[in-house]
């Protein structure tokens, strides 16, 4: 394949005079890791378009088509995540690891990165980790309130941690902090409504509601949307544009006839962010802090319902920090099919409250995040290898 097969020996011919940065980027599993990855990569090369980069993820997860279709490379290791209740898979990991470390030797020996960067996810373990041990500077970009388990492991390794929320501080070394905000793509704040709503054929004089539930989707919103659906759409008169997932997809396409909902658009992933984003009046959603960034970045108001199955509860801490200054409403999970619509019919009629949150999540949101941490990457000097 074109991600995997593509020779990066190449990089290593140029002569040393060549002003060419090399990064390498380990992040993978899902869209809170692999798009703040892509958001860095893209501000490294706008800072310096001569910069070498390479991705590091695995076959199985998404990163593995949104990396090329970004436009950058992107080699695979074995390893996957270690699952909390005992299945045949756990059997394989010592296997896949002890490989995945060898991977990782390999990858780094043939690209000689000048720096590497992990954004978390269990690829960016072995990576980070066989890096460390290389002597090549790592740095990582933790974008939850509560640092996931790659980045905590590895954090003692690490010259400098970027972080998203200032909670995460407390469960990294001291003195290797630096609060940027989360990383994402400048393209999310490039597109005008009514081009927006062209990409959905909505009309501009009906609202629109927008479902999140992260890349893998959220069984708990997508059961709350599907009770509720007929009285969104018909009642509300509300556009949705509802994100599944891929697992829920195939099921909610045939139990809902969607040819009787006419401003519905149900999708098991959206390619085109910008322009729900942009077409939104109101969003549900998980509060991943990827999908909390682009809320505020975006200035779109939200009923978040936090995730109980993470870890340190960092959804709720994300979730509850938006919703204390004004950007959000906090609708925990077990209470999601019973109260999401009246929550969301309250909003969605008070057009002064939405604003309201626009403005206050437009104040949260901290658009330089990927261009701070590009220019910090891009100090330190190059390998003299």
């Amino acid at each position: 394949m074109y991600a995997d097969t593509t020779d990066i020996s190449s990089t290593n011919s140029r002569t040393s005079a060549v002003s060419a940065p090399r990064v390498l980027i380990a992040a993978g599993g899902t869209g809170g890791h692999v798009f703040p990855a892509i958001a860095i990569a893209d501000a490294l090369k706008e800072l310096n378009p001569d910069t070498e980069i390479l991705f590091v993820g695995t076959r199985s997860r998404m990163e593995w088509e949104a990396v090329p279709r970004a436009g950058y490379l992107i080699k695979s290791i074995w390893i996957s995540g270690f699952q909390r209740s005992l299945t045949p898979q756990n059997l394989l990991f010592p296997l896949k690891l002890i490989v995945s470390l060898f991977q990782s030797l390999f990858i780094l020996r043939r690209f000689r990165p000048d720096i590497v960067i992990s954004c978390g996810g269990f690829a960016a373990g072995p990576v980070g980790w066989i890096a460390a041990k290389l002597g090549l500077p790592l740095v990582l970009q933790e974008q939850n309130s509560y640092p996931g388990v790659t980045n905590r492991l590895l954090a003692k390794h690490a010259f400098v941690i970027f972080t998203a929320f200032e909670a995460a501080a407390q469960h990294l070394p001291e003195g290797k902090v630096t609060l940027t905000g989360n990383p994402l793509r400048s393209s999310l704040t490039q597109m005008d409504r009514p081009r927006a709503l062209k990409v959905f054929n909505f009309s501009s004089a009906l609202p629109v509601l927008l479902v999140l539930g992260g890349s893998g989707g959220a069984r708990v919103l997508n059961e709350a949307v599907e009770k509720h659906l007929e009285a969104f759409h018909n009642h509300l008169k509300l556009q949705i544009i509802w994100q599944c997932g891929q697992r829920y997809f195939e099921g909610l396409s045939q139990k809902i006839e969607t040819a009787s909902y006419p401003n519905l658009r149900l999708l098991e992933f959206i390619d085109d962010m910008p322009a729900a984003y942009a077409s939104a009046d109101l969003a549900v959603s998980r509060a991943g802090a990827a999908t909390c960034s682009e809320l505020m970045l975006t200035g779109t108001p939200a009923v978040l319902v936090p995730s109980p199955n993470v870890a340190g509860d960092h959804q709720t801490q994300n979730a509850q920090a938006m919703t204390d200054q004004g950007a959000a409403v906090l609708l925990e999970d077990h209470r999601a099919a019973e109260e999401l619509f009246v929550i969301t019919e309250n909003l969605i009629s008070d057009s002064r409250k939405l604003d309201e949150m626009k403005q206050a999540a437009r104040r949260l949101a901290k658009p330089e995040a990927s261009q701070v941490i590009a220019k910090e990457i891009l100090k330190y000097p190059k390998q003299t290898t």
